[in-house]
């Protein structure tokens, strides 16, 4: 078991090793003022099937979200157009230097979370979601110790325990 681990992450460092050293350069501005109206619009155009308005409501659910995505694509149409500006006027752009190694662990992480939210909402079991979630990142931080394993599933439970049995939160 061991000797599997240990290729495991040493594998994970060589494709670290070869991540390190890709880089690339966007306009940072220009690039989220694409993506934020883009997203916006998309709010947009799918707002109508998703919120229902009913005739009797004084101000209706689509009210304050037409409202920020209104704004939001006005916002995004100023960056743009700055940004359009100083390239036309031969001005220097906002760079980001994003190197793919950093990405990847932050992928990495948000991974963990999102799959500790399934489990938890596929099993009902918050305790589940907790354990994959407390595991997960010991073993992404390479945690050797098999002490730490068995007290963080502990405190984990325990703490479960004490909001489902104790306090009668159910969750």
């Amino acid at each position: 078991m061991k000797q599997s681990l240990d290729r495991f992450h040493a594998r994970m460092d060589a494709w670290g090793e070869k991540l390190r050293e890709k880089e690339f350069r966007i306009p940072v501005d220009l690039t989220v003022g694409v993506i934020f109206l883009i997203f916006a619009l998309v709010i947009m155009w799918i707002m109508p099937q998703q919120v229902v308005i009913s005739e009797k409501d004084v101000v209706n659910g689509r009210a304050f979200p037409t409202l920020l995505m209104t704004v939001m694509i006005i916002a995004c149409a100023a960056l743009i157009v700055k940004e359009l500006y100083k390239i036309a006027t031969k001005k220097p752009l906002t760079w980001k230097v994003i190197n793919l190694q950093v990405e990847m662990k932050a992928l990495v992480i948000l991974a963990i979370l999102v799959i500790s939210y399934m489990l938890c909402r596929v099993t009902d079991l918050f305790v589940v979601g907790a354990v994959f979630c407390a595991l997960g990142f010991l073993f992404y931080f390479r945690c050797k110790k098999p002490s730490y394993y068995v007290i963080t599933i502990a405190i984990a439970v325990g703490i479960w325990a004490a909001f489902r049995f104790v306090l009668g939160v159910d969750f």
